[in-house]
């Protein structure tokens, strides 16, 4: 079980001097555990709802853009929630769903959307026989 607020992951993040991204957004970074977050990327795909959404550092987890602040209210267990986007380029090959636009500015998933589908993909894993994680 984690603590709220306690990172759960190893990450790349830089914090505050990494907040802003191309075209002045300022992002938080959701990251939770490399299966929950591939069944929450394909449930957010299929509702036409998915932001910008990175592997984690060292592939064991998958990190999702949200926007800035989101941090600050974020409490659900398994799952951490931590100020600052990655410093990842545009073409980077860790991007799961890349930035985007003519500038590469990331577009953030809205963090309520992002919860649902979340706890939709762990009923999903827990009642395949996959879960908890």
């Amino acid at each position: 079980m984690m603590v709220t607020g306690m990172p759960q992951f190893r990450t790349f993040l830089t914090g505050e001097v990494s907040r802003r991204r191309a075209g002045g957004k300022r992002c938080d970074t959701v990251i939770v555990p490399l299966r929950l977050g591939l069944e929450t990327l394909d449930i957010l795909r299929l509702r036409r709802a998915c932001g910008s959404v990175a592997q984690g550092a060292g592939g064991a987890s998958v990190s999702f853009l949200v926007p800035a602040s989101t941090a600050e209210l974020w409490h659900l267990p398994g799952t951490c929630c931590l100020p600052g986007a990655m410093p990842l380029a545009a073409t980077d090959p860790r991007w799961l769903v890349p930035p985007a636009g003519a500038e590469a500015a990331v577009a953030p998933t809205d963090p309520w959307v992002l919860r649902s589908a979340l706890c939709e993909a762990a009923r999903t894993l827990t009642a395949s026989g996959l879960g908890p994680f």
